[in-house]
């Protein structure tokens, strides 16, 4: 279940709450019965494990494994 943080209008009293997708939106505060506002802020992402990166993917060094083939490559093609 995801976590929303609510900051009401009125008194400023700022909480958490864990609500499923299909639960309504709160809109009533419940310190002081004022309204409440969402709060949004930005979302920290984490990319674990291998792939992320150009050299996750490569077995050697990148210059060196796609200059050697290009190169034997296009000496078949001339000759």
């Amino acid at each position: 279940m995801p976590t929303y943080a609510y900051r009401c209008a009125a008194c400023g009293h700022a909480f958490d709450i864990h609500q499923s997708f299909s639960d309504d939106a709160l809109t009533v505060c419940p310190e002081c019965g004022g309204p409440l506002r969402k709060q949004y802020g930005s979302v920290g992402v984490t990319f674990k494990g291998s792939g992320f990166y150009r050299t996750d993917s490569r077995g050697g060094s990148s210059s060196t494994t796609s200059s050697a083939p290009a190169a034997s490559t296009s000496a078949k093609k001339t000759a």
